[in-house]
């Protein structure tokens, strides 16, 4: 998900580098040809977390008849959603969108190949799922190519829902969350809860450079109780340089978490947090 600008070299100034420019092409190319070589995967993680906790969210009975929907926040070009829905693997997809045959190709000629791809690869238990990222042509294209079945670009950091976000978090179920934890804050999950009309659970991935507490107390809040696994962390991808390892080493002692063998040895960890609602209470 797009953020603030950068000092012009892809690094934030609080020392965590962006990739605010590759967010904002008509199509995915960019995004997986700066990301691969850095050996993003944390996509690849939660892939078999999601499609589990999806199919039990959509086990639970609240009373609908209707399947919940799966709100995916800063949802980029659909990854989770392919990953989610289709039979392929975050590797996959990197081969293919820095492949010889992808980069030849027009930002048309790209969404009628995808289309076919994931149409030919779509899961049988396959749920519905829509988007909310800041980036339009981002969630344009995952549109495009069937990947969600709504997206929106709402920034809930700024201001309340739109009329049509609204209407769609009534059948919101299950929001989840992989590359956003650094730029979205408890704001944004009051304004999705507050517009839900069923059960949301959430199941979201979030540095160990970034405190969940405020996002958890809202979560409390809204009648949910999130479960974490501290002991057990999940690589999200190699750092850009000495710089960016130094402020992540210093961030996550900051918030009490033990860099070695994790942020010391070269990449970012994420932490999983999951949220039900609490039958406690």
């Amino acid at each position: 998900m797009t953020g603030t600008s950068t000092d012009g070299s892809g690094r934030a100034t609080g020392g965590k580098s962006r990739f605010d420019d590759i967010y904002d092409r008509p199509d995915p190319r960019a995004y997986f040809g700066r990301l691969a070589p850095l050996e993003y995967e944390i996509p690849h993680h939660a892939q078999p977390v999601f499609r589990r906790i999806a199919a039990e969210r959509a086990a639970a009975d609240d009373g609908r008849s209707s399947r919940p929907t799966v709100l995916d926040l800063c949802c980029s070009y659909g990854i989770n959603a392919a990953l989610l829905n289709h039979d392929v693997t975050l590797a996959e997809m990197a081969e293919r969108y820095t492949s010889r045959t992808a980069q030849d190709m027009s930002t048309a000629e790209l969404i009628a190949w995808d289309k076919e791809f994931y149409a030919q690869r779509r899961r049988p238990d396959a749920v519905p799922v829509i988007g909310l990222d800041v980036s339009a042509p981002a969630v344009q294209y995952a549109l495009a190519v069937g990947l969600l079945d709504a997206a929106f670009t709402d920034d809930l950091e700024q201001g309340p829902p739109s009329p049509q976000l609204n209407h769609a978090l009534a059948e919101v179920g299950l929001v989840t969350l992989t590359g956003g934890g650094s730029y979205i804050t408890d704001r944004t999950f009051t304004a999705l809860l507050d517009g839900a009309r069923r059960p949301v659970w959430v199941s979201a991935f979030v540095l160990r450079t970034v405190s969940y507490e405020p996002v958890e107390r809202t979560l409390a809040a809204h009648g949910l109780r999130t479960t974490v696994d501290s002991s057990r962390t999940y690589p999200q991808r190699r750092f850009t340089d000495a710089r960016e390892q130094q402020y992540a080493v210093e961030a996550v002692r900051k918030l009490g978490h033990d860099p070695a063998g994790h942020e010391e040895a070269g990449r970012f960890h994420s932490l999983y947090y999951e949220s039900r609602p609490d039958t406690a209470r």
